[in-house]
């Protein structure tokens, strides 16, 4: 785990970073209005009768073709940078057993060399390196075997676009640019993450636990042999660690011997390596200002945090003298693959040799193939016991490899993630689930959408399904009665927070007449279609949502005239954020935020500190550390782990909840209490709990109802709260704190928290000390973290989705066609409707995409070769996923308190095991490699 910041801390905020000054200056800026001009973002046009908002922040400028995303910026349009642009590409070995000696450009001739070559020399030279979660190597030296295919070797810059452009047409697909000496082989090093969680129940599933990760811990190899993991020895009364692996051999023992009432299935599957496809491929446009010491970097991503940390460490190490750094965060997609990716630093590099003019290093879809991180190919090896008697599942053991690729980038966790998933919706008395990531020569693998869970979640919906067949019994009826409640433990031994619903999107699946008809419906279509076989998939999985380290920080504002302001540290990938908190504020300021700042970095009026590692730390650690008042265990997420509509919302809401507790709701009480034409204060009794806003207006206990704008003006007149700055913190709990506001102690889901008071232009109220922009930094009284035994806990907070899917196998041609399918959704209270309606559907394209078309070679047939592109790679079109017949449902909430829940992960895993289960019922095969494509089919109908 050495090998892994697993943490995905941000930075440690402050004016200078590593002796940089930093910069940053996010979409909507007045410093960057000449790139994102006034409007460009349309301001949040709210339906207040239904509290929706009509179309997305970003949405006409992206549908036009404005300039939001990153791949789109030139030279010309920044401020104040040079006006011509330069390019380059990188060279990339697409061999990796063999020495690398160099590379070989006399193919450009002299019109096409280059103005400037990169290579690993310059980079030694100059003191440029990789930082230290990207691994070695950021050019490959000559005299080493590339740790994978597709290793960059050498950046070529041009100053003009014709040269560039052909130059690169010149040198794409010809192997025998790069150089190779003798064979070595492939690299052979050891996994870059290995975990094991075992799991012994009591006698019920609401006991307390014989043995479980949360309770003890999960177990780790003691060390490696011949880069395999050496598992300690069992022992019943060993360290906890031995007792884990006695356990694990007694479940062993059980499954290999097991009672006469037990059916014990084994199976193996397999899931294939595949390209995330975003929409924006790679880039960066970079300029290194000299004589300034000033560096600036347009760059997509889901973690500005990260790369500006890092960017600030890397050029605070060179031998190019920084004293600036500016750092231009763009909307941008990625559906994971913009997450603690290295093209920033690429581009940062590249901007160092560039003769002091703007470069542009953006890959085009073959480069994109052949560098972007892939989701990771499983091999599962399942083993799971039920009691034929009863129907109840009785045990789990699970052996699963995920190939991480050449570097480590999230490979661990993502494997750690796969495991502790792995159980679905069911409840497992008893469980061995064993993981490792492993190091290959493969293209990278990083933190795609699904997180391992979809690899690992879909193999058990697949198996059970085969297992209520092999029992006699209908497939979610069995479900239902393995089906995971509300109390019970998951594999880690923790209880899920929250209400668990799976048994109501079962309940509803099986009314569905899709499921209802299916027997009768097989029997008319193939008689009517005799070269068609029908089917109908059900399968249902619950994804755990955020990372048990998440933080954000959000400020909420409004001035005289009643205008709202949302600053936030979450990025925009695609996913609506920016949208969704505009929308979030409403809660508690009665309507949306008209002026919205995402990937805000710069949080002067909230100076939060972090150290050490929010998953390795001690308690006794993290409780000295809590003495700083300032001090968090983290500092700011990525919007990444399905995290904005929970944990992005929770510090967008408790800042509007703190400006209008401490401002909005005195100023109301205040007006209150001032009656009718504005004579002597007169006695009232009101409780804030009665508050409730209608068409933009606050009332309480049949008051007068006041607009928005009179409250703000009262509020600034007062000297009240006019603006919060939070900062927040979650291990599977959220974080608390004491402040004193105004005199009186409150406690707040909040570890941080500063306030700016309005403009004190009444009588009453006496001036407030203030920092910069007027904000006052509240320093905590008592803060209450969670224990770090939670992060054994691994997760704790689900959301869940049922699919069924109807489908017909063509027999002559083995392919797939989708009929219909519809899902049933489980996500509490929803910000906005039509997002959540988007996520699902283009979260089903792609499950589709992964269960029937997507697939990717591991190695040198593969994409690190880079002759991969869509001619090749088979996304799904519109005609492959029941476009126009697809159909989807949202359990109504509990209660209107009930929290959104992070759904865009989830929803496009059940889709994958309903189909392949489809399958199935219609031609009598179970698949258990994937993608399912015609060729397979043909070959077990023939």
């Amino acid at each position: 785990m050495g090998k892994l910041d697993l943490s995905r801390r941000g930075f440690l905020k402050a004016s200078v970073l590593a002796g940089v000054s930093v910069y940053i200056a996010p979409i909507g800026s007045r410093a960057f209005a000449a790139l994102f001009e006034e409007k460009i973002l349309t301001p949040l046009q709210w339906d207040a009768a239904n509290g929706q908002a009509k179309f997305r922040i970003d949405g006409i400028a992206k549908v036009t073709g404005a300039k939001v995303f990153a791949r789109d910026v030139r030279a010309g349009d920044m401020p104040h940078w040079p006006r011509q642009q330069s390019h380059a590409f990188i060279l990339r070995t697409t061999q990796a057993d063999r020495i690398y000696e160099g590379f070989d450009l006399t193919r450009l001739g002299d019109e096409l060399q280059p103005e400037r070559i990169v290579t690993a020399d310059d980079l030694i030279r100059d003191r440029l390196m990789f930082p230290a979660f990207y691994g070695d190597d950021m050019l490959l030296p000559r005299g080493k075997t590339p740790a994978y295919l597709g290793q960059a070797v050498a950046i070529l810059i041009y100053h003009d676009f014709a040269r560039y452009r052909f130059a690169k047409d010149k040198l794409k697909f010809r192997d025998e640019i790069i150089r190779y000496g003798a064979q070595t082989g492939p690299l052979e090093r050891d996994p870059w993450g290995t975990f094991r969680f075992v799991r012994v129940g009591g006698k019920t599933p609401y006991d307390d636990d014989t043995f479980s990760s949360l309770k003890d811990a999960p177990v780790f190899p003691g060390s490696m042999r011949k880069h395999q993991p050496v598992w300690p020895d069992g022992k019943e009364h060993g360290k906890l660690d031995e007792q884990g692996m006695f356990h694990a051999g007694r479940i062993q023992q059980e499954l290999e011997h097991p009672p006469v009432d037990w059916l014990v299935l084994a199976r193996e599957y397999n899931t294939q390596s595949i390209d995330t496809a975003a929409l924006e491929p790679d880039n960066a446009n970079c300029w290194y200002d000299a004589a300034a010491q000033s560096l600036h970097m347009v760059v997509p991503t889901q973690a500005p945090q990260e790369v500006t940390d890092n960017a600030a460490g890397m050029v605070a190490k060179c031998a190019f003298p920084v004293k600036n750094l500016f750092v231009y965060p763009c909307y941008t997609v990625g559906y994971g693959s913009k997450d603690h990716f290295n093209m920033p630093f690429y581009g940062l590099v590249t901007a160092m040799y560039a003769d002091g003019r703007p470069v542009r290093l953006a890959n085009d879809r073959y480069e994109q193939f052949q560098t972007s991180l892939k989701r990771h190919a499983f091999r599962m090896n399942y083993r799971i016991a039920v009691d034929r008697k009863s129907g109840l599942l009785q045990s789990f053991k699970a052996e699963m490899e995920a190939n991480g690729g050449g570097r480590c980038n999230f490979s661990p966790s993502v494997a750690m993630v796969g495991a502790t998933a792995a159980q679905s919706i069911y409840y497992f008395p008893k469980n061995d689930l064993a993981a490792v990531a492993i190091a290959s020569r493969a293209v990278d693998a990083g933190s795609a959408r699904g997180y391992g869970t979809l690899q690992s979640m879909a193999a058990t919906e697949m198996m059970v399904d085969e297992i209520a067949a092999q029992l006699g019994v209908d497939p979610i009826d069995f479900r239902l009665k393995n089906a995971l409640r509300s109390g019970m433990k998951n594999t880690q031994g923790a209880v899920p927070a929250g209400a668990i619903r799976v048994d109501e999107v079962l309940q509803k699946a099986q009314a569905h007449p899709l499921w209802v008809n299916r027997t009768q419906k097989k029997r008319e279509f193939e008689r009517l279609n005799p070269d068609k076989c029908y089917g109908v998939g059900f399968a249902c999985t619950q994804k755990d949502f955020g990372t048990g380290a998440e933080a954000s920080l959000a400020k909420v504002e409004f001035s005289v005239d009643g205008q709202i302001s949302l600053s936030h540290s979450g990025a925009e990938i695609g996913t609506g954020m920016s949208t969704s908190q505009a929308l979030a504020v409403a809660k508690w300021l009665g309507k949306p935020a008209t002026e919205v700042h995402v990937a805000v970095t710069d949080w002067s009026d909230l100076p939060i500190v972090t150290s050490g590692d929010p998953y390795l730390m001690s308690q006794s650690e993290q409780d000295a550390l809590s003495a700083n008042p300032r001090w968090s265990p983290n500092y700011a997420s990525p919007a990444s782990a399905t995290n904005s509509a929970f944990y992005f919302t929770h510090s967008t809401r408790e800042a509007a909840r703190v400006v209008f507790t401490h401002g909005l709701w005195p100023a109301a009480m205040a007006i209150w209490r001032q009656g009718p034409g504005g004579g002597q204060a007169a006695p009232l009794v009101v409780h804030i709990e009665d508050a409730r806003w209608v068409d933009g207006k606050l009332s309480a206990d049949g008051l007068e109802a006041l607009p928005f704008e009179q409250l703000a003006k009262k509020a600034h007149e007062l000297g009240l709260v006019t603006g919060a700055a939070v900062h927040v913190f979650n291990r599977w709990q959220w974080t608390e704190a004491e402040f004193t506001i105004d005199g009186r102690l409150v406690r707040l889901p909040v570890d941080g928290l500063s306030l700016r008071y309005g403009e004190n232009r009444g009588a009453g109220r006496k001036p407030q000390p203030a920092t910069s922009n007027q904000y006052r930094v509240l320093d905590r009284q008592r803060v209450f973290f969670p224990a770090v035994q939670r992060n054994n806990a691994a997760v704790t907070y689900y959301s869940a989705v049922g699919t069924l899917v109807e489908l017909v196998v063509h027999e002559a041609s083995g392919k797939v066609e989708l009929l219909r399918h519809h899902s049933i959704m489980e996500c509490g209270n929803q910000i906005a409707p039509q997002l959540v309606s988007g996520q699902l559907q283009g979260g089903l394209a792609m499950g589709i995409g992964h269960a029937l078309h997507e697939y990717l070679p591991l190695y040198e047939d593969g994409p690190g070769n880079g002759t991969w592109n869509f001619n090749r790679y088979r996304l799904p079109r519109a005609k492959d996923v029941a476009v126009w017949t697809q159909t989807g449902e949202v359990l109504p909430p509990l209660t209107e308190s009930d929290p959104p829940k992070g759904i865009a992960e989830v929803v496009m895993i059940p889709v994958v095991a309903a189909i392949v289960n489809g399958i199935a019922h219609a031609i009598g095969h179970r698949f258990t490699d994937l993608p399912v494509t015609p060729q397979k089919i043909q070959e077990v109908l023939a």
